[in-house]
């Protein structure tokens, strides 16, 4: 029997598994044109109209599908999960930290280098002093925790300033569900601002004489205190919606500027298949988990395959800003930290309860 057939299809699925990570980037990055002019519609009707391709997808999603439909019906409890669920909830206290450090170095970042949040959208740093000033201290300001929620609403104003300038800003667009989680959050511990609130707070220290905002910073805690349980859904909402728009628009949408990454980096090389089957399956793996995302599907699942995504963009792409993912792998870490949280399929359809004297927990 001529084998050739079943190997090619079983390299095409290999390619449409791999693929997606090596060609999940922020396409604009890595690349110094638009490509080939291709029209979206067309571009995915001729790959799909390939018989391995076809096949390489159906059998993927069949598989996908079927996979899900068993394991939500038997929905195992599995006891290595339990404990690294109830582990990560108890770091829930360091997501505000993660957070700064996630927007707080690519800014520093973003304010030495001369660009406006996401690397395409570049300024003159030699004649703009001010503006590198700005990007730097509320870098700085943020990684210390200092102010935060003031520096925070700083750098939401100047995100929305930024997206006038040049549109695409949007590229970085996951600076704004890690800004608003702050705004709610504060800087959290460790940070200047839980230190400084502890020394003032405290009776008879001579900086509690002297320091004017501490009561602020106590009201505003209290007031955010109701919200706070949203911000697992901030977070996750604000990250699923990115990769939709990284999947969409920068992969499906211009399938000529995400040829050329396929043709700059050689990943025909790598799995010798159509290269519109990588372009294909990297737009479509994106859109599937923004969509768990947002829906808060299996959310820490989703949040560890983002992680595979990010590291092996990194390692497959050399060239490739680490800065301009660095928010990325922040809101990952959040998300794998706090699970689904409110308004989330994870939350409404649970588990099973690990033991009699467990109540049911969710899913993800």
């Amino acid at each position: 029997m001529d084998r050739r057939p079943l190997v090619t299809v079983s390299t095409a699925a290999l390619a449409l598994a791999l693929g997606p990570r090596l060609v999940s980037a922020h396409v604009d990055y890595v690349t110094d044109g638009p490509g080939t002019a291709l029209d979206a519609l067309t571009f995915l009707l001729s790959v799909l109209s390939n018989p391995v391709n076809a096949a390489v997808v159906g059998l993927s999603g069949f598989a996908t599908v079927a996979g899900l439909a068993v394991y939500l019906s038997v929905r195992p409890t599995i006891e290595d999960i339990v404990v690294l669920r109830d582990t990560l909830v108890g770091y829930a206290d360091l997501v505000p930290w993660m957070l700064r450090l996630s927007v707080g170095l690519p800014l520093v970042g973003a304010g030495f280098q001369g660009y406006l949040f996401a690397p395409t959208v570049a300024f003159d740093a030699a004649a703009n002093p001010a503006l590198r000033v700005l990007f730097i201290g509320i870098g700085f300001s943020l990684l210390f925790g200092l102010a935060t929620r003031l520096v925070t609403s700083v750098a939401l104003l100047t995100f929305a300033w930024a997206l006038t300038v040049d549109f695409g800003v949007t590229l970085a667009m996951e600076y704004v569900p890690a800004f608003l989680a702050l705004l709610v959050l504060g800087g959290g511990r460790p940070s200047a601002d839980h230190m400084l609130q502890r020394v003032a707070s405290t009776e008879g220290t001579y900086y509690g004489h002297v320091d004017p905002i501490h009561h602020l910073k106590s009201f505003l805690d209290a007031a955010t205190e109701p919200y706070r349980r949203y911000v697992p859904v901030v977070v996750r909402v604000g990250m699923g919606v990115t990769f939709v728009y990284l999947g969409l628009f920068q992969k499906l949408a211009e399938p000529g500027q995400a040829l050329l990454v396929v043709e700059k980096y050689d990943l025909t090389a790598v799995v010798p298949v159509d290269p519109g089957l990588w372009v294909v399956g990297a737009g479509v793996t994106e859109i599937l988990v923004g969509v768990a995302l947002i829906a808060g599907f299996l959310t820490r699942g989703a949040a560890a395959t983002s992680f595979v995504l990010f590291t092996t963009t990194l390692f497959g792409l050399p060239d490739d800003p680490v800065l301009a993912h660095v928010t990325l792998f922040g809101l990952a870490s959040a998300v794998f930290t706090m699970g689904a949280g409110p308004l989330s399929f994870d939350r409404w359809f649970g588990r099973p309860a690990d033991r009699d004297a467990e109540s049911p927990v969710t899913a993800d």
